[in-house]
């Protein structure tokens, strides 16, 4: 009898459940024809995932979705993240001052991963960042913010190890162009993200360092042109600069 690869096995699993993440509730055909697999195969791996509490399916339209046990793990992870705690209380009072959107992000490799958001009360217009959500460090704001901390040796190798596209016709692609970016950033003590990442919205950007010293986080405020000029983006970089500072003191990081 041959035996099932575990990996394969475990990669069919895993897809299924990131393909019902992104489609919302699918049923059997349509999600057999997405996953290139047979219906037998797809049934099968639904029916684990039910008997885990992954997935669950309905009983009207027998539609196949995820459960919110995923989330409960996603908080749990994240709860065990100092650095939330700490940062929540300073981009709740950007969030207020600005009247914008508020972002903590963490590096994870070659991306940096949305771990909390803050919206103004005042903010009538929504990004469509969600915690959880990766974006790569070279084009956006916080991700640069990051980088301009690192030596650059290790810049490099990001960078040669990304998949360097034009996300917006803003986005810098030539390397020359982002180490004088670098540069800059480096010397003002923030990153830009000049609809680089996403059409039509600005942000200012600064990195945090770890309890341990790296360049393993950063906060930005996010808003759309319109709104993030560049007086106004001045008139931001004192509040995001002092914020650092003031996270920096409590971490013991400076």
């Amino acid at each position: 009898m041959e035996s099932k690869n575990p990996i394969q096995v475990s990669e069919r699993i895993f897809h299924t459940i990131e393909h019902l993440a992104q489609s919302g509730p699918t049923g059997l055909q349509d999600l057999s024809n997405e996953l290139g697999l047979n219906k037998s195969t797809v049934h099968r791996i639904l029916n684990s995932l039910i008997c885990m509490d992954y997935v669950r399916q309905d009983t009207v339209t027998l539609k196949y979705s995820l459960s919110f046990k995923l989330c409960k793990i996603a908080n749990q992870i994240l709860s065990q993240n100092d650095m939330i705690d700490i940062a929540r209380p300073y981009i709740r009072h950007l969030a207020d001052l600005s009247g914008e959107t508020v972002h903590l992000v963490q590096i994870d490799g070659l991306s940096a991963v949305y771990i909390d958001k803050v919206e103004s009360p005042r903010n009538v217009v929504r990004l469509v960042s969600m915690v959880g959500k990766s974006i790569p460090l070279y084009c956006s704001g916080v991700g640069k913010a990051m980088l301009a901390d690192m030596p650059d040796d290790r810049i490099r190798s990001i960078w040669e190890q990304s998949d360097i596209a034009k996300v917006t016709e803003s986005t810098i692609t030539d390397y020359g162009k982002f180490q004088k970016l670098i540069q800059d950033i480096r010397k003002n003590g923030y990153a830009l993200d000049d609809e680089e990442n996403e059409p039509g919205v600005r942000c200012i950007a600064v990195s945090l360092k770890s309890f341990h010293g790296g360049p393993s986080y950063a906060i930005s405020i996010s808003g759309p042109r319109n709104r993030m000029d560049d007086r106004r983006i001045m008139e931001l970089k004192e509040l995001v600069l002092d914020t650092k500072e003031k996270i920096a003191q409590e971490t013991g990081s400076i």
